[in-house]
């Protein structure tokens, strides 16, 4: 029989850290003097609780490790269990949110989406906003250590491929998993704090260069104002430009790099990749733009760049409302939020290593039908790929596809138009934040939608967070029967 015991008490210990956040904002509160700390006061206090009982109902049965069932289990139950508990103070706060709005908003914090229900963001008590910035941080490193730990582990999506590096990250075994998890936490406290310098350094208060911060290196795109990025301008967009960028480069490297591998992130493919492709759509992205704002290089150059590394990187920040860019532009910002940064990062959607797998496998394909007696071998970073790997892969892409098209049909049965629909789907999945059209578009939000499509859009932000593939696993009949 299953043991849940062990998964249990790590969910719990996690749950009540959570609670122990909640001081945070409830001090903000405090200093502000509107009384809304009661609010973060009553939730720290239940949520540490009931994280605080539910690890000792657990604890007898902790053991050295965990079986892959339980896993499974640990990857999806704490993205499920920390929303539940992440949303009370929506619930009992200035947005009288109901349930529905409540587990949205926080999912989509935790899994770093960034879509929002809420409006009117400017008048919100401010422990409130920072709580939407700490789940999206918590959220942000989270999936780094899932992304370097236990995804390679359970050979989800090709992630196997990455197995070695959590572990021989400069040249020697590292002794433990939460070595690495650690080094790596601090480097993305550090690249925050110094996101949160630049942020005041070009104009923004301390308040608003904290908030941002925690959503910009965690490429979660929750803004102060209904206006996302657009309340900032000039150098601010260069500043999140540049730390989404780094947010969205493996951060294993810079374990290397800080122990004196200097060629870390040149050598890795994932990151030439990435910057390649960047560079190559803010470039097409200028020249359209100047075709319908002549006489404005700069402006054209920031705001693409800007624009594009925000969807490109799943962060989901919005400068301006591109959807007034013409069609060719919409149709690319569509497709770009499904290229999503480097593996082992913040950034979400499919991720550049499957691309570069894909074009691998169909390179090796075509010299097969070529050559028929010839043997090619597709190679990553100069090493043979295994079958495994290709074949984990191509599932993943196979099982994103068909989900797309599952939840948008799904969201259009709810009475969704076909771009809210389609973009919906491809902006919960890929976690990218806001989509395309007048409603759910980068100058609107989700608070109109009926309450049964923002459940369909929550469950494909968990599962496009979590790679598909851990939460797919645990609602076959045999994992439930192994």
């Amino acid at each position: 029989m299953l043991d849940l015991r062990p998964v249990g008490y790590v969910v719990g210990l996690l749950v009540a850290v959570l609670g122990v956040a909640m001081i945070l904002p409830m001090l903000v509160d405090v200093a502000e003097g509107r009384g809304h700390w009661r609010v973060f006061a009553e939730s720290a206090l239940i949520t540490t609780l009931a994280g605080g009982m539910i690890a000792l109902a657990c604890a007898n049965g902790v053991r050295e490790g965990l079986t892959i069932q339980q896993t499974f289990l640990l990857t999806t139950g704490v993205w499920l269990m920390l929303p539940l508990f992440g949303a009370l103070p929506f619930m009992l706060g200035a947005t009288g949110s109901g349930f529905t709005d409540a587990f949205f908003e926080a999912m989509s914090g935790l899994t770093t989406t960034g879509s929002t229900v809420l409006s009117g963001l400017e008048t919100l008590p401010k422990g409130l906003l920072l709580w939407r910035g700490i789940l999206q941080w918590l959220g942000g490193v989270g999936i780094i250590v899932v992304a370097m730990v236990f995804l390679p582990e359970l050979k989800v999506g090709g992630m196997q491929i990455f197995k070695s590096e959590g572990f021989d990250t400069f040249g020697k075994i590292l002794p433990r998993a939460g070595q690495i998890a650690t080094q790596i936490s601090v480097i993305y406290l550090w690249l925050t704090l110094a996101c949160v310098l630049c942020y005041v350094t070009v104009g923004m208060s301390i308040f608003d260069a904290t908030v941002h911060s925690l959503t910009t290196i965690s490429t979660g795109g929750f803004a102060n104002y209904d206006a996302s990025f657009g309340a900032f301008s000039g150098n601010a967009e260069y500043v999140a430009s540049l730390f989404m960028i780094l947010a969205a480069l493996p951060f294993v490297r810079y374990v290397q790099l800080l122990n004196g591998n200097t060629m870390a992130l040149h050598r890795d493919p994932q990151v030439r990749g990435f910057m390649m492709t960047l560079l190559a759509l803010v470039g097409v992205t200028i020249i359209v733009l100047h075709q319908v704002f002549p006489h404005a290089w700069e402006k054209n150059f920031r705001e693409a760049l800007f624009n594009i590394t925000s969807i490109i990187s799943g962060t989901g920040y919005a400068s301006v409302d591109y959807m007034q860019w013409g069609g060719f532009a919409v149709t690319l910002f569509f497709f770009i939020g499904l290229i999503g940064g480097c593996a082992g990062s913040t950034a979400c959607s499919i991720k550049i290593f499957r691309y570069q797998l894909l074009f691998a496998s169909i390179r090796a394909q075509l010299r097969r039908i070529r050559s028929p007696h010839g043997i090619f071998t597709p190679r990553y970073e100069g090493r043979p790929v295994g079958p495994d790997v290709l074949s984990s892969v191509m599932s993943f892409f196979m099982f994103f596809i068909v989900t797309l098209g599952l939840v948008a049909v799904a969201l259009s049965l709810t009475g969704l138009d076909f771009i809210t629909s389609v973009s919906g789907a491809a902006a919960a999945l890929a976690n990218i934040g806001p989509g395309l059209g007048p409603i759910i578009g980068p100058a609107g939000n989700f608070a109109s939608l009926n309450d049964t499509a923002k459940w369909i859009l929550t469950f494909a932000m968990l599962i496009g967070r979590l790679e598909l593939l851990a939460v797919y696993v645990i609602l076959t009949v045999k994992f439930w029967r192994a």
